[in-house]
């Protein structure tokens, strides 16, 4: 139990009804969750208004209300803190009710359009690996040291968040390596926690079905570096454009990293194939599993941070040799009849480009690139039209497909991504919407050396269909139809 009055630092209060010095159980922004004595912040979300439950909240047994506007009757019995914003309220509210956790290990964010899961992930194997007790906030995963939770979103809403910061300084994390969302900043999901470092990968098109526009996508993104201390440091990666934008106006320390522009962290690639990659970083050659030049630059996010939290730089290089790739980011396996497949998570242009770049320079030039791949429903349609003409533009032969069409007719995602197809790429393509059909198509054009890349899901394990998920992996089933063809 907490006093209520002690849970209230930080916030920008306009007015209190009642009693502040009471004792409170939980907070709760979900009547469905509430119980007796809990405090009922009522927030203005997309769709539902908070204000228009708190009566059932005071009914559910809520001793205390949070909002912006008081109701027209007020009870006796009750505490209403009338506040500013209440989602501003419910983050500061949360860190303290648990202590503020994050003030008690070191916080990394990680965000950017692609390479988070890729940067938070390898960053908490290699801290691991070099001894350290290590948390993790993921899209794939959550870990305390060994032990894994389920994520359900990237970035978790700001209760369950401190909530599993508070569980990682009971067990000791020295280190907690965080993706950032957009959708969490702009929900402000990571208000009230300290962060001790900030890292920016890159931007490109993604999430305009949430956010109003590109530039807005973007501040929402800056904004994450505007609140950082000066204590924390801020890398940021200048190959993209957006790198140095970031850390306009910010306090904290600032550095650079870069494959292709003049930064403070430097690295060049001197050889790649599908079994790893041998990098130049700051003058010092080391071999890496991970493929291609976007991880490249992943790679060289992950050693600037080792760096700056004060590893030594060949126990840095070491343990990224070391290091394996993410679950769903360019996961390979070599059937025994010789053909290769590539599990990829890229569902956004940028990301379809890297991976199809990447596949086309390690391959020798016989090999089709056949590859599998669909849009998301209830998103994002202006991606649509550019991950088709991608495709096919950097493919020998692409199979449209469903990915997560919610509650979209998956028929019709297609269509639109067929409107990108250039002309003289038509005769490269087929669509088949039931997504196993089209693997199975890919895997019976494939002949021994094709590569057959199957992206948009990753590591997703399964398939959103009105509303419903069913299990589906893509590499467990790709991998079980070769093992067929083999038969």
């Amino acid at each position: 139990m907490k006093k209520l009055k002690d849970i209230l630092y930080n916030v920008s209060i306009n007015e209190v009804y009642g009693s502040t010095d009471i004792e409170i159980n939980q907070l709760v922004f979900d009547t469905r969750l509430l119980s007796k004595g809990d405090v009922f912040i009522a927030q203005k979300g997309w769709v539902v208004d908070g204000h228009f439950y708190i009566e059932k909240a005071i009914e559910a047994g809520a001793r205390a209300i949070v909002c912006e506007h008081k109701p027209t009757e007020l009870q006796s019995q009750i505490t209403y803190v009338v506040v500013n914003n209440s989602s501003d309220a419910l983050a500061f509210m949360a860190s303290n009710y648990f202590n503020n956790p994050s003030n008690k290990l070191k916080l990394i964010g990680i965000t950017g359009t692609n390479g988070k899961t890729t940067v938070a992930s390898l960053l908490y194997e290699l801290f691991q690996k070099a001894g350290y007790n290590v948390g993790l906030i993921s899209t794939v995963v959550n870990k305390i040291n060994r032990k894994e939770i389920k994520a359900t979103h990237t970035t978790p809403n700001v209760v369950s968040l401190n909530a599993l910061l508070d569980e990682m300084v009971y067990e000791h994390v020295d280190f907690c390596f965080m993706e950032v969302s957009s959708h969490g900043i702009h929900q402000k999901r990571t208000l009230g926690l300290h962060f001790a470092g900030g890292v920016f990968t890159n931007l490109t098109h993604d999430h305009l079905d949430y956010h109003n526009s590109f530039a807005e996508y973007r501040d929402v993104k800056k904004s994450f570096f505007d609140s950082l201390p000066e204590s924390a440091f801020a890398l940021v990666n200048v190959d993209d454009k957006n790198g140095l934008y970031m850390i306009q106006n910010c306090e904290a320390k600032k550095y650079t990293y870069a494959l292709k522009s003049s930064a403070a962290y430097k690295a060049k690639i001197i050889e790649t194939q599908f079994n790893g990659t041998l990098l130049n970083i700051n003058g010092i050659e080391v071999w890496t599993k991970l493929i291609g030049s976007f991880n490249a630059s992943n790679l060289l996010a992950i050693y600037s941070v080792a760096d700056l939290l004060g590893l030594e730089t060949m126990e840095i290089l070491q343990k990224l040799s070391e290091i394996n790739s993410v679950s769903g980011r360019f996961q390979f396996d070599i059937s025994e009849s010789g053909i290769i497949t590539v599990i990829d998570y890229a569902h956004t242009p940028d990301a379809l480009t890297n991976v199809l770049e990447t596949i086309n320079q390690i391959r020798t030039g016989n090999e089709k690139i056949i590859t599998v791949v669909g849009c998301g429903g209830n998103r994002d349609k202006e991606k649509r039209p550019k991950m088709g003409h991608i495709a096919t533009q950097l493919s020998n032969q692409t199979i449209f497909t469903a990915d997560n069409p919610r509650n979209e007719d998956p028929s019709q995602i297609i269509v639109e991504m067929e409107q990108g197809v250039e002309p003289h790429n038509s005769h490269k393509y087929l669509t088949i919407v039931d997504r196993k059909s089209a693997i199975k198509t890919a895997v019976s054009l494939a002949n021994m050396g094709d590569i057959i890349l199957i992206a948009g899901k990753g590591h997703e394990v399964y398939q959103e269909i009105n509303g419903e998920r069913t299990y589906f992996d893509d590499r467990e089933t790709v991998l079980n139809l070769l093992k067929e063809l083999k038969k």
